[in-house]
């Protein structure tokens, strides 16, 4: 069975832990990594990001990206958006309709 989690600042990831998703705080980059990479080798299907850390992992989320599980999905934090993730969103919505209709 898959799991979901949400990785960012112990502020915008506790809220999650409510409705039953497992929260992983994180300060540092590099710490930031190593928990998404052990959270993708150990049945997670779905891991919620901050934006505020996954501005500094691009190539950890672009390596996930070319991979079918798990999905790297990007969510503002409680510091507000960076419109990351949306840009993220709109890129995605061109390839795969060849014009951004966004």
């Amino acid at each position: 069975m898959y799991k979901i989690a949400v990785v960012g600042d112990k502020d915008s990831v506790l809220a999650f832990k409510a409705i039953g998703v497992e929260v992983f705080p994180v300060i540092e980059t590099e710490e930031a990594r190593k928990t998404i990479d052990r959270l993708a080798s150990n049945n997670y299907a779905v891991i919620f990001v901050t934006e505020q850390v996954a501005k500094d992992l691009d190539e950890t989320i672009e390596r996930y990206n070319r991979a079918l599980l798990p999905a790297i999905i990007l969510i503002p934090s409680n510091q507000g958006s960076l419109n990351i993730g949306l840009q993220r969103i709109k890129d995605n919505v061109e390839k795969a309709v060849g014009v951004n209709i966004l």
